[in-house]
């Protein structure tokens, strides 16, 4: 869903912005072309199938992934195409490479996690099956979302995914070490759309706003007023939220013309959501 407000000018003045600059990447037309034995394209950057050093044949492992995601209810093509394109050894430490492909988090540093491949395939499908979407492209595997809103980069992963998705991705991340780890991951794959912002998540970024989908990586106590109010008319909201006592589960907000819809899906685990800077 595009909006009509242009998109600010970067670097945006919050605290430290970076816009990871380069030609898109060309679409690709299918999953078998993608996930076949050759080198994928990002950008003007040629990624090898080989890792370099690490003895990790990403092309083969990347695709058992996808095809456990598919097993495990995965079935847009976007998200297929994007969680086959992106390899996730490369923002994680070395010592962690050798579980890169498997659906864990894993420790990035901070006392932050790295998502599970299926939970962030998930979100990233809920995000497309919104209603407005669903009108876009009936039949899947068109349409690409708006402007997105992500809460919490952490090392990068899912923003370079959100890349894939969506027209323009704007990242926040309160702790400097992330996001300066994040910035250096990204910044191989040349991702033009991809900007990422170093400040406060819980009060969003009006500047960019509104949004054709919000996304966090962290569960709170309760929604934040700022993500509601960025949040574009027939646009979704996807955040993990406290549902009973410390449970957490997936939260999925609608924008309609009578108001905000709520539908509170499975249980999931995701670092607390905090505010300000550290």
């Amino acid at each position: 869903m595009s909006t009509s407000r242009p998109r600010p000018s970067f670097p945006a003045k919050l605290g430290k912005s970076i816009a990871i600059g380069a030609p898109a990447a060309a679409p690709v037309s299918s999953a078998q072309q993608l996930l076949k034995p050759a080198a994928t394209r990002l950008g003007k950057t040629e990624l090898p199938v080989q890792a370099q050093g690490l003895g990790l044949d990403s092309q083969v492992v990347r695709h058992k992934m996808v095809l456990k995601l598919q097993e495990q209810g995965i079935t847009d093509p976007r998200v297929i195409l994007a969680m086959g394109r992106i390899e996730r050894h490369r923002f994680l430490d070395s010592a962690l490479v050798n579980q890169a492909y498997e659906d864990t988090s894993l420790p990035i540093g901070y006392g932050q996690t790295i998502s599970k491949p299926g939970v962030v395939s998930r979100m990233m499908e809920l995000l497309l099956q919104a209603p407005s979407m669903l009108k876009k492209s009936p039949t899947q595997g068109q349409a690409k979302l708006g402007r997105i809103l992500e809460i919490g980069t952490g090392c990068g992963y899912q923003a370079a995914l959100l890349g894939q998705i969506a027209s323009e991705v704007y990242s926040m991340e309160r702790v400097r070490g992330l996001h300066d780890k994040a910035r250096e991951n990204l910044r191989p794959l040349s991702l033009p759309n991809v900007h990422l912002l170093l400040g406060d998540g819980m009060v969003g970024y009006p500047k960019g706003a509104p949004y054709a989908a919000i996304i966090s990586a962290a569960g709170g106590d309760a929604l934040p007023q700022a993500w509601l109010d960025q949040l574009a008319l027939h646009g979704r909201l996807v955040a993990p939220m406290v549902a009973h006592g410390t449970q957490q589960a997936l939260l999925v907000v609608d924008h309609t013309p009578q108001g905000f819809v709520h539908t509170v899906l499975e249980a999931v685990h995701f670092v607390p959501l905090k505010s300000g800077l550290a």
